[in-house]
């Protein structure tokens, strides 16, 4: 059995909290630090896990919550977003998060970072998000990512 106390996790259900969500943390006794491992877990489409990635946009951490049915487009996104987007380190990922990669939920982070949401996301009734750990995950909407987040609601492929 998984321990499921951590640190990351506790500040992911505080924030889930915060918002008035009561959160269904789910605990893998497995890692599922991609999207197709946690729709396997899960048994459910992959276009219903919320990816949760950090990239750079002109140096600053960006978040991009993208549909695990595909992969950002990065040039065509900067492009629409008036910057360069590149690959965030992972220790850019663990200091503008507090997670670490594999594991990064759309909140719980030390400061606000700048987050899209992707709209194919929209498509399904439930989404599933990583909770700050690479053996967890919990379930939300698009709607409310959109507003946990303060995100960005965007195509992120075109």
């Amino acid at each position: 059995m998984v321990n499921t106390e951590h640190p990351a996790v506790d500040r992911v259900r505080e924030a889930l909290l915060a918002f008035g969500i009561d959160p269904e943390i789910r605990w893998f006794d497995d890692a599922t630090p991609s999207a197709q491992a946690a729709a396997e877990a899960l048994g459910i489409p992959i276009g219903a896990i919320a990816n949760s990635l950090i990239f750079t946009l002109d140096g600053e951490p960006l978040l991009v919550l993208t549909s695990g049915a595909h992969r950002v487009d990065t040039a065509w996104l900067g492009a629409q977003l008036g910057g360069t987007i590149g690959r965030a380190s992972k220790e850019v990922v663990k200091l503008a998060t507090g997670q670490v990669i594999g594991g990064v939920a759309p909140v719980g982070h030390p400061s606000p970072v700048r987050t899209l949401v992707d709209l194919a996301l929209a498509d399904y009734e439930t989404v599933w998000a990583a909770a700050g750990h690479a053996h967890t995950v919990f379930p939300t909407t698009y709607d409310e990512l959109l507003r946990i987040t303060g995100g960005e609601s965007t195509a992120v492929v075109p």
